[in-house]
């Protein structure tokens, strides 16, 4: 009796451990899986309308997860406002973003830069209507001058702010959301002049283009970057830096990132926005 006991025992602490190791084993499997099956989201600043966006950035996407192993889902926003709650409330897992949006980002959830364009600066624009009668910048004082949003950094908040400390002239603003709406709106006489990027004007239809005459042109600052989340593991972090990096080396890949427009990339850091804390936009928000 005692025999059959402790066979009885042994069998069942065998079946016990076995249940034990395969429970482990599917619980590893399981994480592994649904870490393969995470959909990060990712955030893209809204210079465009929708579909132009989505048209430059799906394919990206695309390219970045048949290179990482990761998924991705596109996130956009219909204008600069929405894009920011979003940012702020720590919606994107990774998102393209304007630098001042970054320092932003950084001290509101810790977004952290992963890659920039190593050999273009961002530089604000005004333009004018080419057959516009105006030469300089105090003759826009007073006036109604059309920009995408408050928190446009090239094509808001540096020419606002430097009409008011180089000039000593203050223009009356009205956002019309996009960068395209801004041109559309002075090429078809609605405003006196609006404020833009020069990768964004470079990316107007050419009728637009040829109708526009740059007015004025800021300071350089460092360009948009890629950013992550902190809650996103590091590796996949380094993964999506690594797969940008190379992109940019290949013809395809640079085809690819010339659209948004990202020529060259380089790694990018917190510090390589630090003189934009530096300029005191906040009271041009």
């Amino acid at each position: 009796m005692k025999l059959n006991s402790e066979i009885s025992y042994s069998i069942y602490t065998r079946r016990y451990f076995s249940v034990l190791a395969l429970s482990t084993l599917l619980s590893g499997f399981t994480s592994i899986l649904i870490a393969q099956e995470k959909i990060y989201r990712f955030g893209i600043v809204p210079q465009f309308e929708q579909r132009k966006l989505f048209r430059i950035w799906v394919p990206i996407l695309k390219r970045l997860e048949a290179e990482t192993g990761l998924k991705f889902e596109l996130i956009g926003s219909e204008q600069i406002p929405a894009f920011e709650n979003r940012f702020l409330a720590g919606e994107f897992d990774f998102s393209y973003m304007n630098p001042y949006h970054v320092v932003t980002a950084n001290n509101k959830q810790g977004y952290i830069p992963l890659v920039r364009d190593g050999k273009r600066s961002l530089q604000g624009i005004i333009v004018v209507h080419k057959k516009s009668k105006i030469k300089t910048i105090k003759e826009l004082s007073g006036k109604v001058v059309a920009f995408p949003s408050a928190n446009a950094l090239g094509a808001s908040l540096l020419p606002r702010a430097e009409f008011a400390r180089k000039y000593n002239i203050s223009v009356m603003p009205r956002y019309v959301k996009t960068h395209s709406s801004v041109y559309l709106h002075v090429v078809q006489d609605l405003m006196i002049a609006g404020g833009g990027v020069q990768s964004t004007l470079n990316q107007q239809k050419p009728k637009i283009q040829e109708l526009l005459r740059v007015l004025y042109r800021t300071q350089k600052v460092n360009p948009h970057p890629i950013v992550a989340h902190p809650r996103v593991p590091i590796q996949h972090m380094k993964l999506v830096q690594d797969a940008f990096l190379e992109m940019s080396k290949s013809k395809s890949g640079q085809s690819l990132l010339s659209k948004i427009p990202l020529k060259a990339a380089v790694k990018a850091t917190i510090d390589d926005y630090e003189p934009i804390k530096k300029l005191q936009l906040e009271q041009f928000r």
